[in-house]
């Protein structure tokens, strides 16, 4: 990957809700240490399509029982390094004493890293329950307060909607969870869930509870329904009924299954966001093309496409071609999820869909100089974006 400046993001609505008091929305996103060269790839494709974005950070995940850690250093080394993003690896207090854990932390601060998520972790493979290392964290509030005492790093913990699966009630996770912030953790990230009363009702309770930063929702993306299953029997996170009967069937048919799950992560982030909700965590299984559609949607755009760097060697025609793909998929995406959902000329989802066309496709521009120019007269988006029909109709045409 060639080393690439990251501009800032600019939402459309970004005024209104200045306006209207509410913060602008910010979003952060989440990795996986590659495993072979094709997977990394894939990995660093992902990073450069989200990097426009300008997410608040970009964690990089420590492995279930703590087993990819020189992996994580190495990924997140290299984030840091050669894009404009901020790396924030996952550390855990699995398989190391305390002064090896806090030696890592050392290392990341020296070489300029400044947020950490930091978490129990998982039982190693094998081991029926957790139990801690002798002469190490027990907890997670245990490793924030280590943190704490090494530097003022910028820390995010861990929340569970549903409740941790190893929780002796919901009560006591809360309480694990207010620990965890009283010894310094400064912001929550959720588990993934898919019942948006379920979030609704933890944010409520924290607040009760005198939690005062924020809940982030983790939101992820369904790229394969029996995998999201598999994670949640894992997590202990529960899928509705409604959810399973939508992915009914598509287990063979990718096309209409990424269309249903933009679908679906659309109307989830859509109803937090009218609840007043402005951060969002993205696990993107190291794959850019839905998290990127659902920020899209959600207004996120980016200034300004990230800069190849001198002698990077991607000849323009590729990268148009790619631009061009990517702006086309984009909208059928957000197209078919307005179908899907009933939308109609006037319905949020309509108007998105709207301005998402009144951008040209790009033809000999490179995607820095298209992305801002407004639509040609005569032109295709030009004219579209004056149709009047219904958000069914319209969902069967794409530039």
């Amino acid at each position: 990957m060639t080393s690439t400046t990251v501009p800032s993001a600019i939402s459309p609505a970004a005024s209104t809700a200045a306006a209207a008091g509410s913060p602008p929305i910010q979003v952060s996103f989440e990795f996986f240490p590659p495993a072979d060269g094709a997977m990394e790839a894939t990995l660093w494709q992902s990073v450069e399509r989200l990097a426009p974005l300008a997410p608040r950070f970009a964690s990089v995940t420590y492995g279930a029982d703590g087993s990819t850690r020189d992996r994580t250093h190495r990924l997140v080394q290299r984030i840091q390094r050669e894009t404009g993003l901020t790396g924030a690896p996952h550390l855990t207090c699995i398989g190391a004493p305390r002064e090896e854990v806090l030696d890592i932390a050392r290392r990341y601060w020296d070489e300029g890293i400044r947020h950490i998520v930091a978490l129990r972790g998982d039982a190693p493979q094998g081991a029926l329950t957790y139990e801690p290392h002798p002469g190490g964290f027990a907890y997670g509030a245990d490793l924030v307060a280590g943190l704490r005492r090494v530097a003022d790093f910028d820390i995010s913990v861990a929340a569970y909607p549903e409740g941790h699966p190893e929780a002796s009630s919901a009560q006591a996770d809360l309480d694990n969870l207010k620990a965890k912030i009283d010894a310094g953790a400064t912001r929550a990230i959720t588990q993934f869930f898919f019942d948006t009363d379920d979030y609704l009702r933890f944010r409520d309770r924290c607040v009760a509870a005198g939690i005062g930063v924020s809940i982030v929702p983790g939101i992820l993306p369904i790229t394969r329904f029996p995998q999201v299953t598999r994670f949640a029997a894992r997590c202990g996170a529960r899928i509705p009924d409604w959810l399973a009967e939508r992915f009914a069937g598509l287990d063979d048919d990718p096309d209409t299954r990424r269309l249903i799950a933009a679908n679906v992560a659309i109307e989830q982030v859509s109803r937090l966001r009218r609840h007043g909700v402005s951060e969002f965590h993205f696990y993107t299984l190291n794959r850019a093309e839905l998290s990127y559609a659902i920020c899209h949607a959600l207004g996120l755009r980016p200034a300004a496409a990230a800069t190849p760097a001198v002698g990077s060697g991607a000849p323009v025609a590729r990268r148009v071609r790619r631009a061009r793909r990517e702006h086309r998929q984009s909208i059928r995406l957000i197209a078919t999820a307005c179908a899907t959902t009933g939308g109609c000329p006037g319905c949020p989802g309509w108007r998105r869909l709207r301005r998402a066309r009144s951008r040209p496709p790009p033809h000999r521009m490179p995607w820095a100089h298209w992305t801002a120019a407004p639509a040609r007269p005569g032109s295709r988006a030009c004219a579209s974006s004056s149709r009047s029909a219904s958000c069914c109709s319209t969902a069967r045409w794409a530039p």
